[in-house]
Protein backbone atom coordinates (compact mmCIF):
# COMPACT_ATOMS: atom_id res chain seq x y z
CA UNK A 1 0.00 0.00 0.00
CA UNK A 2 2.93 2.55 0.95
CA UNK A 3 4.67 1.68 -2.58
CA UNK A 4 1.23 2.78 -4.24
CA UNK A 5 0.83 5.95 -2.61
CA UNK A 6 4.22 6.91 -3.18
CA UNK A 7 3.66 5.54 -6.75
CA UNK A 8 0.26 8.10 -7.05
CA UNK A 9 2.45 11.00 -5.74
CA UNK A 10 5.09 10.67 -8.37
CA UNK A 11 2.23 10.14 -10.99
CA UNK A 12 0.46 13.34 -9.78
CA UNK A 13 3.93 15.48 -9.91
CA UNK A 14 4.93 14.10 -13.26
CA UNK A 15 1.52 15.25 -14.73
CA UNK A 16 2.17 18.36 -13.17
CA UNK A 17 5.55 19.08 -14.36
CA UNK A 18 3.82 18.38 -18.02
CA UNK A 19 1.43 20.58 -18.18
CA UNK A 20 2.43 22.98 -15.20
CA UNK A 21 6.15 23.74 -17.12
CA UNK A 22 4.86 25.20 -20.72
CA UNK A 23 2.16 27.46 -18.34
CA UNK A 24 5.10 28.59 -16.29
CA UNK A 25 7.07 29.42 -19.76
CA UNK A 26 4.06 31.52 -21.88
CA UNK A 27 3.21 33.25 -18.52
CA UNK A 28 7.26 34.38 -18.29
CA UNK A 29 6.98 35.64 -21.64
CA UNK A 30 3.65 37.35 -21.64
CA UNK A 31 5.20 40.84 -19.86
CA UNK A 32 7.20 40.90 -23.28
CA UNK A 33 4.50 40.63 -25.13
CA UNK A 34 2.46 43.40 -23.05
CA UNK A 35 4.89 45.75 -23.13
CA UNK A 36 5.73 45.38 -26.79
CA UNK A 37 1.70 46.15 -27.40
CA UNK A 38 2.22 49.33 -25.03
CA UNK A 39 4.94 50.07 -27.14
CA UNK A 40 2.59 49.70 -30.05
CA UNK A 41 -0.05 52.27 -29.13
CA UNK A 42 2.31 55.17 -28.47
CA UNK A 43 4.41 54.48 -31.15
CA UNK A 44 3.42 54.42 -35.08
CA UNK A 45 3.98 51.23 -36.69
CA UNK A 46 7.19 50.44 -38.91
CA UNK A 47 7.21 47.94 -41.77
CA UNK A 48 10.51 46.42 -42.20
CA UNK A 49 11.06 45.43 -45.80
CA UNK A 50 14.18 42.37 -45.82
CA UNK A 51 17.11 42.69 -47.84
CA UNK A 52 17.19 40.97 -51.13
CA UNK A 53 19.89 38.71 -49.66
CA UNK A 54 18.49 38.04 -45.58
CA UNK A 55 18.42 35.25 -43.61
CA UNK A 56 15.90 32.83 -44.60
CA UNK A 57 15.59 31.61 -40.98
CA UNK A 58 13.04 33.48 -39.88
CA UNK A 59 10.66 32.91 -42.82
CA UNK A 60 11.21 29.26 -41.77
CA UNK A 61 10.09 29.77 -38.60
CA UNK A 62 7.07 30.98 -39.46
CA UNK A 63 6.34 28.54 -41.68
CA UNK A 64 6.59 25.92 -39.09
CA UNK A 65 4.16 27.23 -37.10
CA UNK A 66 1.39 26.85 -39.17
CA UNK A 67 -1.10 24.20 -39.75
CA UNK A 68 -0.53 21.97 -42.01
CA UNK A 69 -1.47 18.49 -42.79
CA UNK A 70 0.79 16.37 -40.15
CA UNK A 71 -0.57 18.23 -37.47
CA UNK A 72 -4.01 17.15 -38.60
CA UNK A 73 -2.81 13.30 -38.41
CA UNK A 74 -1.25 14.38 -35.20
CA UNK A 75 -4.32 15.50 -33.57
CA UNK A 76 -6.29 12.14 -35.04
CA UNK A 77 -3.05 9.63 -33.59
CA UNK A 78 -3.77 11.30 -30.00
CA UNK A 79 -7.66 10.92 -29.69
CA UNK A 80 -7.18 7.30 -30.88
CA UNK A 81 -3.99 7.14 -28.41
CA UNK A 82 -6.68 8.50 -25.36
CA UNK A 83 -9.45 5.85 -26.56
CA UNK A 84 -6.32 3.59 -26.49
CA UNK A 85 -5.21 4.47 -22.94
CA UNK A 86 -8.68 4.15 -21.35
CA UNK A 87 -9.29 0.78 -22.86
CA UNK A 88 -5.70 -0.76 -21.67
CA UNK A 89 -6.56 1.22 -17.47
CA UNK A 90 -9.85 -0.60 -18.28
CA UNK A 91 -8.67 -4.32 -18.85
CA UNK A 92 -5.22 -4.14 -16.74
CA UNK A 93 -6.80 -2.36 -13.81
CA UNK A 94 -10.01 -4.52 -13.91
CA UNK A 95 -9.67 -8.19 -15.65
CA UNK A 96 -5.73 -8.73 -16.08
CA UNK A 97 -3.90 -10.52 -13.01
CA UNK A 98 -0.64 -8.67 -13.99
CA UNK A 99 2.02 -7.36 -11.49
CA UNK A 100 1.00 -3.90 -10.44
CA UNK A 101 4.08 -2.52 -11.74
CA UNK A 102 3.23 -3.81 -15.31
CA UNK A 103 -0.48 -2.62 -15.33
CA UNK A 104 1.18 1.37 -14.47
CA UNK A 105 3.88 0.22 -16.77
CA UNK A 106 1.37 -0.52 -19.76
CA UNK A 107 -0.63 2.14 -18.78
CA UNK A 108 2.25 4.65 -19.41
CA UNK A 109 3.58 3.18 -22.82
CA UNK A 110 0.33 2.65 -24.37
CA UNK A 111 -0.03 6.85 -23.57
CA UNK A 112 3.62 7.97 -25.50
CA UNK A 113 2.69 4.80 -28.15
CA UNK A 114 -0.74 4.91 -28.73
CA UNK A 115 -2.63 2.37 -31.00
CA UNK A 116 0.80 0.34 -31.16
CA UNK A 117 0.94 0.33 -27.32
CA UNK A 118 -2.37 -0.95 -27.53
CA UNK A 119 -1.90 -3.83 -29.61
CA UNK A 120 1.38 -4.88 -28.29
CA UNK A 121 -0.52 -5.44 -24.95
CA UNK A 122 -3.34 -7.27 -26.56
CA UNK A 123 -0.53 -9.70 -28.18
CA UNK A 124 1.41 -10.31 -25.68
CA UNK A 125 -0.57 -9.72 -22.29
CA UNK A 126 -3.82 -9.45 -22.09
CA UNK A 127 -5.61 -12.30 -20.45
CA UNK A 128 -7.01 -14.54 -23.30
CA UNK A 129 -9.54 -16.31 -21.03
CA UNK A 130 -9.52 -16.96 -16.81
CA UNK A 131 -6.39 -19.00 -16.03
CA UNK A 132 -4.30 -18.42 -18.71
CA UNK A 133 -2.11 -15.57 -18.40
CA UNK A 134 0.71 -17.76 -16.82
CA UNK A 135 0.81 -19.77 -19.62
CA UNK A 136 -0.46 -17.10 -22.24
CA UNK A 137 3.09 -14.98 -21.57
CA UNK A 138 5.95 -17.75 -21.20
CA UNK A 139 7.49 -17.28 -24.94
CA UNK A 140 10.86 -15.66 -24.56
CA UNK A 141 9.42 -12.54 -26.40
CA UNK A 142 6.73 -12.05 -24.25
CA UNK A 143 8.79 -12.06 -21.72
CA UNK A 144 11.55 -9.54 -22.96
CA UNK A 145 8.30 -6.94 -24.23
CA UNK A 146 7.43 -7.22 -20.79
CA UNK A 147 10.81 -6.59 -19.69
CA UNK A 148 11.04 -3.97 -22.57
CA UNK A 149 8.43 -2.45 -21.36
CA UNK A 150 8.77 -2.21 -17.82
CA UNK A 151 11.88 -0.30 -18.78
CA UNK A 152 10.36 2.05 -21.01
CA UNK A 153 7.63 3.35 -18.69
CA UNK A 154 10.17 4.51 -15.96
CA UNK A 155 12.65 5.49 -18.87
CA UNK A 156 10.96 6.94 -21.21
CA UNK A 157 8.43 8.77 -18.79
CA UNK A 158 12.10 10.84 -17.05
CA UNK A 159 13.22 11.41 -20.14
CA UNK A 160 9.93 12.96 -21.53
CA UNK A 161 9.48 14.83 -18.57
CA UNK A 162 13.28 16.08 -18.54
CA UNK A 163 12.36 17.38 -22.12
CA UNK A 164 9.75 19.51 -21.20
CA UNK A 165 11.31 21.40 -18.29
CA UNK A 166 14.83 21.72 -20.64
CA UNK A 167 13.05 22.56 -23.32
CA UNK A 168 10.56 25.37 -21.92
CA UNK A 169 14.18 26.93 -20.06
CA UNK A 170 15.71 26.96 -23.52
CA UNK A 171 18.80 25.02 -22.37
CA UNK A 172 21.61 24.28 -25.07
CA UNK A 173 20.77 20.80 -27.01
CA UNK A 174 23.64 19.08 -25.05
CA UNK A 175 22.72 19.94 -21.51
CA UNK A 176 18.92 18.78 -22.88
CA UNK A 177 20.68 15.34 -23.67
CA UNK A 178 22.72 15.07 -20.70
CA UNK A 179 19.39 15.93 -18.54
CA UNK A 180 17.65 13.65 -20.46
CA UNK A 181 19.46 10.49 -19.75
CA UNK A 182 20.47 11.26 -16.35
CA UNK A 183 16.49 11.73 -15.25
CA UNK A 184 15.37 8.62 -17.37
CA UNK A 185 17.50 6.25 -15.85
CA UNK A 186 17.07 8.04 -12.03
CA UNK A 187 13.58 7.67 -12.86
CA UNK A 188 13.69 3.83 -14.42
CA UNK A 189 15.83 2.73 -11.69
CA UNK A 190 14.40 4.57 -8.49
CA UNK A 191 11.04 4.03 -9.06
CA UNK A 192 9.94 1.42 -11.42
CA UNK A 193 12.95 -1.25 -10.86
CA UNK A 194 14.31 -0.94 -7.19
CA UNK A 195 10.79 0.97 -5.16
CA UNK A 196 7.84 -1.16 -7.43
CA UNK A 197 10.25 -4.55 -7.54
CA UNK A 198 11.47 -4.58 -3.84
CA UNK A 199 9.53 -7.60 -2.77
CA UNK A 200 10.82 -9.20 -5.41
CA UNK A 201 14.49 -8.44 -5.02
CA UNK A 202 15.09 -9.44 -1.47
CA UNK A 203 12.54 -6.61 0.39
CA UNK A 204 15.19 -3.99 0.94
CA UNK A 205 15.02 -0.47 -1.47
CA UNK A 206 18.64 -0.56 -1.64
CA UNK A 207 19.62 -3.62 -1.89
CA UNK A 208 16.87 -3.88 -4.96
CA UNK A 209 18.82 -0.69 -6.11
CA UNK A 210 22.09 -2.57 -6.03
CA UNK A 211 21.13 -5.69 -7.72
CA UNK A 212 19.14 -4.16 -10.95
CA UNK A 213 21.45 -1.04 -11.36
CA UNK A 214 23.78 -2.87 -14.39
CA UNK A 215 20.79 -4.17 -15.78
CA UNK A 216 18.70 -1.20 -15.75
CA UNK A 217 21.57 0.84 -17.05
CA UNK A 218 22.15 -1.50 -19.94
CA UNK A 219 18.58 -1.31 -21.15
CA UNK A 220 18.40 2.22 -20.78
CA UNK A 221 20.91 2.61 -22.64
CA UNK A 222 19.01 1.13 -25.43
CA UNK A 223 16.30 3.40 -25.23
CA UNK A 224 18.57 6.16 -25.00
CA UNK A 225 20.12 4.84 -28.46
CA UNK A 226 16.77 5.40 -30.33
CA UNK A 227 15.09 8.35 -28.96
CA UNK A 228 18.17 10.57 -28.67
CA UNK A 229 18.55 10.69 -32.85
CA UNK A 230 14.86 10.97 -33.68
CA UNK A 231 14.41 14.19 -30.63
CA UNK A 232 17.67 15.82 -32.14
CA UNK A 233 17.08 15.16 -35.60
CA UNK A 234 13.44 16.32 -35.81
CA UNK A 235 13.29 18.80 -33.48
CA UNK A 236 16.33 20.66 -35.11
CA UNK A 237 14.66 20.76 -38.53
CA UNK A 238 11.25 21.75 -36.80
CA UNK A 239 11.72 25.04 -34.33
CA UNK A 240 8.23 24.52 -33.00
CA UNK A 241 8.99 20.75 -32.19
CA UNK A 242 10.89 22.29 -29.54
CA UNK A 243 8.59 23.97 -27.52
CA UNK A 244 6.54 21.69 -24.94
CA UNK A 245 3.06 23.66 -25.79
CA UNK A 246 3.24 22.59 -29.56
CA UNK A 247 1.65 19.23 -30.75
CA UNK A 248 4.41 18.72 -32.72
CA UNK A 249 6.82 18.26 -29.80
CA UNK A 250 4.56 15.17 -28.48
CA UNK A 251 4.61 13.76 -32.16
CA UNK A 252 8.59 13.58 -31.93
CA UNK A 253 8.05 12.10 -28.24
CA UNK A 254 5.37 9.80 -29.24
CA UNK A 255 7.89 8.57 -32.00
CA UNK A 256 11.22 9.18 -30.20
CA UNK A 257 9.65 6.29 -27.89
CA UNK A 258 8.51 3.86 -30.56
CA UNK A 259 11.97 4.16 -31.65
CA UNK A 260 13.58 3.62 -28.16
CA UNK A 261 11.33 0.65 -27.60
CA UNK A 262 13.00 -1.62 -30.72
CA UNK A 263 16.47 -0.48 -30.03
CA UNK A 264 16.24 -2.10 -26.55
CA UNK A 265 13.86 -4.72 -26.94
CA UNK A 266 17.07 -7.01 -28.54
CA UNK A 267 19.04 -5.92 -25.41
CA UNK A 268 16.21 -6.82 -23.01
CA UNK A 269 16.34 -10.21 -24.39
CA UNK A 270 19.79 -10.87 -23.98
CA UNK A 271 19.24 -10.10 -20.53
CA UNK A 272 16.03 -12.22 -19.79
CA UNK A 273 17.73 -15.23 -21.32
CA UNK A 274 20.49 -14.91 -19.20
CA UNK A 275 18.03 -13.90 -16.17
CA UNK A 276 19.33 -10.48 -15.14
CA UNK A 277 16.19 -9.07 -15.84
CA UNK A 278 12.64 -10.19 -14.96
CA UNK A 279 9.62 -11.03 -17.81
CA UNK A 280 6.24 -10.80 -17.37
CA UNK A 281 4.79 -12.00 -14.63
CA UNK A 282 1.46 -12.23 -12.39
CA UNK A 283 -0.01 -11.59 -9.28
CA UNK A 284 -0.88 -15.22 -9.33
CA UNK A 285 2.94 -16.70 -10.14
CA UNK A 286 5.54 -14.01 -9.77
CA UNK A 287 8.97 -14.29 -11.61
CA UNK A 288 9.59 -16.19 -15.12
CA UNK A 289 6.05 -16.74 -16.66
CA UNK A 290 4.64 -19.31 -14.15
CA UNK A 291 7.31 -19.40 -11.41
CA UNK A 292 7.18 -18.65 -7.81
CA UNK A 293 8.70 -16.24 -5.84
CA UNK A 294 10.98 -18.83 -4.79
CA UNK A 295 12.46 -19.28 -8.67
CA UNK A 296 13.41 -15.29 -8.15
CA UNK A 297 15.70 -16.02 -5.36
CA UNK A 298 16.81 -19.06 -7.59
CA UNK A 299 17.57 -15.90 -10.11
CA UNK A 300 19.42 -13.96 -7.90
CA UNK A 301 21.33 -16.90 -6.44
CA UNK A 302 22.48 -17.80 -9.71
CA UNK A 303 23.33 -14.42 -11.46
CA UNK A 304 24.89 -12.87 -8.11
CA UNK A 305 25.75 -15.63 -5.85
CA UNK A 306 23.88 -14.40 -3.22
CA UNK A 307 21.41 -16.66 -1.35
CA UNK A 308 18.56 -14.43 0.33
CA UNK A 309 18.15 -14.56 4.14
CA UNK A 310 14.99 -17.12 5.02
CA UNK A 311 13.20 -14.09 6.66
CA UNK A 312 13.76 -11.83 3.39
CA UNK A 313 10.33 -10.92 1.90
CA UNK A 314 10.95 -12.80 -1.65
CA UNK A 315 10.43 -16.04 1.23
CA UNK A 316 8.02 -14.79 3.34
CA UNK A 317 5.56 -14.49 0.49
CA UNK A 318 6.29 -17.92 -0.91
CA UNK A 319 3.78 -19.95 1.10
CA UNK A 320 1.29 -17.74 0.71
CA UNK A 321 1.27 -17.34 -2.51
CA UNK A 322 1.64 -21.62 -3.11
CA UNK A 323 -1.30 -22.04 -1.01
CA UNK A 324 -3.28 -19.18 -3.21
CA UNK A 325 -2.62 -20.97 -5.76
CA UNK A 326 -3.87 -24.38 -4.71
CA UNK A 327 -6.55 -23.06 -3.60
CA UNK A 328 -7.51 -21.75 -7.03
CA UNK A 329 -6.90 -25.26 -8.68
CA UNK A 330 -9.19 -26.58 -6.21
CA UNK A 331 -12.21 -24.34 -7.06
Amino acid sequence: MRSKSIFWMVFLMTALLVFITPKLALSQNSPVIQQMQHGSTTQPAVQLQPAPNADMSGMNMTQNKTWTWLDNILVIWFVLTGLSVVYVAWDALTNNPELTVMKWGWLLVTLYTGLIGTALYILSCKEPAPGQHEEFIKPLWKQTLGSTIHCLAGDATGIIVAAVITTTLGLPMWLDIISEYFFGFAFGLLIFQALFMKDMLGGSYFTAIKRSFIPEWLSMNGVMAGMIPVMVILMSRDTTAMEATSIRFWGVMSLATLVGMVVAFPVNMWLVAKGFKHGMGTVRALGKGGHSLAAEAERIATTSGEIIAPNASTHKNVQDIDSDMQNMKGM
